[in-house]
């Protein structure tokens, strides 16, 4: 039976962004004197893709020989995944004026009711929280900017 040709092929894509990855930081100090360097994350992020990458793609192959038949991908399903790229650029395209947290509940509401088909009460609540800690996290004990809306947040 042939392997699983969807994940094979992403796979190979993360693979090789992956290794893109790695040869960008290997470029970049690895460390500096007050700890890591600006290589040091990306280096190992890359190395990380690499792994997920061959796990996929080793994982396609033994998926083809335990299933006896394919189920073919559906257009409903690529119209699924279409429609969250779609979103998440739409997201990156309103975070210049709506902020990131009225962006990020925007998304995480599409994401949950629409692809997922989830209650919107259910989106909503995991929505705010999610953004409610990511400012938290981010904006007060990192004290890294996240960018706002013209409402201040």
């Amino acid at each position: 039976m042939a392997p699983d040709k969807s994940n094979l092929f992403a796979g190979i894509c993360l693979a090789l962004f992956g290794i893109y990855v790695v040869s960008v930081s290997s470029n970049l100090p690895y460390a500096s004197e007050v700890g890591p360097g600006p290589g040091f994350f990306p280096l190992w992020i890359g190395i990380g893709l690499i792994t997920f990458a061959a796990y996929l793609s080793i994982a396609s192959f033994v998926s083809s020989w335990n299933v006896s038949k394919v189920e073919s991908q559906s257009w409903s399903a690529a119209g699924r995944v279409m429609a969250g790229w779609l979103a998440m650029l739409g997201t990156v395209a309103l975070l210049g004026k709506l902020g990131f947290a009225l962006s990020f509940v925007l998304l995480t509401i599409f994401c949950i009711t629409v692809l997922e088909r989830r209650r919107v009460l259910l989106a909503l609540g995991v929505a705010i929280g999610l953004a409610v800690t990511f400012q938290l996290l981010f904006v007060l004990a990192l004290d890294v900017s996240l960018p706002k809306g013209f409402w201040g947040f």
